[in-house]
């Protein structure tokens, strides 16, 4: 993968978790989050939840994951986004890659 180093000491990483609410599912909103989220070079995952809403956890340095949240906040996500709530924690045991679950 393409992307700039980042050293353990000079990047502290942190995860986001992230809940993205309005249309978005069954629009390849998951599929899009994944694709943004490698572009970055974030790990984690993307989820549908019961209650309409999608589930972004992202880890990397916070100006990565700023940048996702960006993007979640755009004017170019599918569907329609009505609103973007996320809380910042220390990184768990971390993911490989970032996944669709």
């Amino acid at each position: 993968m393409v992307g700039r180093m980042q050293g353990h000491d000079s990047h502290r990483s942190v995860r986001a978790t992230i809940w993205v609410r309005g249309r978005v599912q069954q629009v390849g909103f998951r599929w899009w989050t994944r694709a943004r989220a490698l572009e970055i070079g974030l790990t984690g995952y993307t989820s549908n939840l019961g209650d309409g809403r999608v589930q972004v956890v992202a880890e990397g340095s916070r100006a990565d994951c700023e940048r996702l949240l960006a993007a979640l906040r755009g004017p170019g996500t599918p569907g329609r986004v009505s609103g973007v709530t996320e809380i910042w924690t220390a990184v768990g045991d971390g993911y490989d890659g970032f996944a669709i679950r």
